[in-house]
C-alpha cells in the first residue's frame, strides 16, 4: 500500500520552493529522507526524517495547512517572481507574512500591469484556477491609445493568430470616458492568460495599451476598498466556493477543527492526528 505523498510536493507545502525547484533539489542529491540521499519518486510523511540542503526539516512545517485566499490590488512598477535578475521590487515584498508555507500567485500580471491578483498557499488550488479546461473569466480595464473601428472589434471578438496559437476576447465593449479619439477605456474578457495576450491582441490590430487593469477573475472582482498594495483575506465560505468551483473538497471550519482532530483520536488513538484539517 502506497503511504504518503511525493517528496516534492510535501516541501512544496512547507515552503522550500516550488515542486520543480524541488525536483532539481532532488537531482542534486541535497535532500536526505531517513538518513539517505533522496531520489524523484521518494513518498514522505510528516513523520519521517527530511534534511534539505543538511539542515532537519522540522515536521510542523509539513503538516498540511487550511486554504488560505488572498485579493491584492498589485500596483504598476512590480513583479510577480520570487526573485528579480533586474534587482526590481516584488509583490511578495508586500504580501502578508504566512506560516508554515508560502504564497503562490494565480496567474501573474506584468510589471506594467495593476490590479486584482489572488494569492493562496493552496499549489493545487492555483494550478486549477489557471489550467485553460476550467474556463476561469479574467476580465479587464484597456486603455487604448489609437483609433478602434468596428473592423478590429470584430477581429479581437473572432480571434486573431499570435506567435502561439489563436487569441480572441470573449467579450469587448467601451467603457464610457471623456471623449478623446486618441484614448478610449474597454471593457475585456477571455479565459485564459497566456503571456501578456491582452496586449498582444490588441498590438495585432495597430494600435497600444497606455494602461492595463485586471477587474476581475473568475467570480471575484477587486473591491472598490482595497488600495493598492493592500490584501483582503477570503472567508473559509469564500474559499470553500472556490475549491468546490474547481472539483476540490471543501474544508472544515475553522472553529471546529480541533473537535474534528479529537473525534479522529478517539476513532484511531494509535495513528498520530494531522492537525489543521
Amino acid at each position: 500500500m502506497i503511504t504518503g505523498e511525493k517528496l516534492q510536493k510535501i516541501l512544496a507545502r512547507g515552503g522550500y520552493g516550488s515542486r520543480r525547484e524541488i525536483e532539481r533539489m532532488i537531482e542534486q542529491g541535497q535532500v536526505q529522507l531517513n538518513g539517505r540521499t533522496a531520489k524523484l519518486g521518494d513518498r514522505a510523511t510528516e513523520t519521517d526524517k527530511i534534511q534539505v540542503r543538511g539542515n532537519s526539516v522540522k515536521s510542523t512545517r509539513l503538516v498540511k495547512q487550511p486554504t488560505e485566499v488572498l485579493l491584492y490590488h498589485k500596483p504598476e512598477g512590480l513583479v510577480c517572481t520570487r526573485s528579480d535578475e533586474k534587482a526590481r521590487d516584488t509583490i511578495f515584498d508586500q504580501l502578508p507574512h504566512i506560516k508554515n508555507g508560502r504564497w503562490i500567485t494565480i496567474g501573474r500580471l506584468d510589471i506594467n500591469t495593476s490590479g486584482l491578483l489572488l494569492v493562496t498557499n493552496n499549489g493545487e488550488l492555483a494550478n486549477r484556477l489557471m489550467h485553460p479546461s476550467y474556463e476561469i473569466e479574467r476580465e479587464y480595464a484597456v486603455r487604448i491609445f489609437g483609433e478602434v473601428t468596428e473592423e478590429m472589434l470584430t477581429n479581437v471578438r473572432q480571434g486573431v493568430m499570435l506567435d502561439d496559437g489563436l487569441a480572441k476576447f470573449d467579450l469587448v465593449s467601451r467603457l464610457p470616458s471623456e471623449e478623446d479619439a486618441q484614448n478610449q477605456w474597454y471593457r475585456v474578457v477571455l479565459k485564459e492568460g497566456r503571456y501578456r495576450e491582452v496586449r498582444r491582441l490588441w498590438e495585432s490590430q495597430g494600435v497600444q495599451v497606455s494602461r492595463l487593469m485586471r477587474t476581475r477573475y473568475g467570480d471575484f472582482s477587486l473591491p472598490r476598498n482595497l488600495r493598492r498594495g493592500k490584501t483582503q483575506a477570503l472567508n473559509w465560505m469564500q474559499v470553500n466556493t472556490l475549491l468546490k468551483s474547481v472539483d476540490l473538497p471543501g474544508e472544515v471550519r475553522p472553529d471546529l477543527r480541533g473537535q474534528v482532530a479529537i473525534k479522529q483520536t478517539k476513532k484511531a488513538p494509535i495513528k498520530p492526528t494531522r492537525r489543521g484539517r
